[in-house]
């Protein structure tokens, strides 16, 4: 069988830029890594594979790791076997201090937070094996109506962000100081918004814009589908506690399509595509509560880390200094507490 990662690595080779401002200092606040994803060989995205896309060109300082099942325990109760990825992640952070690259300095994993009050117990354990690393919890909400149109369909209960339970744990977050990250699609982003006023105490950070799906069904609705996101993140932005990730809409269901061309995305591409989603919701949210995102290796089907990180200068050319400091590094130091 090829070797995927190789082949991916060719074709994102088509589109080499200048680095656009590269001293510019970044913390990317999310990515994930995994081994070999099941059965297929040679797709490991681990530090060595990160630290060759952090370094290079753009200045990125630390990351963020963002839970995506890996390496979950394979025995004991269910509720504890997430601490095995943060145990994983652990690792591979020692190792991204000892190399002079991109540090891994902050952890979101995964709990239950349907635990209610009892999910304290595990998010105290995953403190504890964080080493100081610790940041939050995602528990994604993500509902696919259509799975089959999805290359990766989220599998949570429709009534997710309306569970009792839920809502207790994550009130639980908030008390702790913990953070909360949510991937959900755009359809669901007026039960989001009942989610954060339930919540106010919680630090919520909305990844990917809310997932706005353009595959399948949804292709022919993008107009519709656009008009009706501008509205819920206004409404979002009304909420104090929820920030937003920048990013994340390279995905194959965002619907560009770039993963089908035979040349990658160039910066300019990706922001002639994406550039009114950007934009409106920094409007809405201001600067000092956004911070772009990677979200790689996933979105590494569409574009390069070095020419996505260009693409994402170029969205902002015309900022201040200030904002462009909250953008690209104040608000997720902030955000995840990575001062130290």
């Amino acid at each position: 069988m090829a070797d995927i990662m190789s082949d991916r690595q060719q074709w994102l080779d088509q589109v080499i830029e200048e680095v656009i401002d590269p001293d510019r200092p970044i913390i990317d606040p999310h990515h994930h890594l995994w081994h070999d994803r099941p059965g297929i060989p040679n797709s490991a995205y681990l530090v060595e594979q990160l630290q060759s896309d952090t370094g290079a060109g753009h200045n990125i300082k630390k990351t963020v790791y963002i839970e995506c099942g890996a390496e979950y325990r394979q025995d004991g109760p269910d509720e504890l076997k997430p601490l095995g990825e943060t145990a994983f992640v652990v690792d591979q952070a020692k190792q991204s201090e000892q190399t002079g690259g991109a540090i891994i300095a902050g952890i979101v994993g995964r709990a239950d937070l349907r635990l209610g009050e009892a999910v304290a117990d595990v998010l105290k354990q995953h403190i504890e094996i964080g080493e100081g690393r610790f940041r939050g919890i995602r528990h994604a909400g993500a509902h696919a109506e259509y799975p089959e149109a999805l290359t990766i369909p989220g599998n949570a209960p429709k009534d997710l962000f309306q569970n009792a339970g839920f809502r207790a744990g994550m009130k639980v977050l908030g008390r702790m100081e913990l953070t909360y990250d949510s991937w959900h699609y755009h359809y669901q982003n007026r039960d989001f918004i009942d989610l954060a006023m339930a919540a106010p105490d919680t630090i919520m950070v909305l990844d990917h814009f809310g997932t706005p799906l353009g595959v399948g069904p949804y292709a022919a609705q993008r107009k519709e589908i656009f008009a009706q996101w501008k509205i819920d993140i206004r409404k979002i932005a009304e909420c104090g506690n929820v920030v937003a990730k920048l990013g994340g809409l390279a995905m194959p269901d965002n619907g560009f399509g770039w993963d089908k061309n035979s040349t990658p995305a160039t910066s300019d591409q990706f922001v002639e595509a994406q550039r009114e989603w950007y934009l409106h919701t920094i409007d809405c949210f201001g600067p000092e509560r956004c911070m772009m995102e990677s979200n790689f290796p996933v979105d590494k089907q569409s574009i390069s880390y070095s020419v996505l990180y260009n693409g994402l200068k170029k969205m902002v050319a015309d900022f201040s200094e200030a904002d462009k400091q909250q953008l690209f590094y104040d608000t997720a130091e902030r955000v995840y507490r990575l001062e130290v």
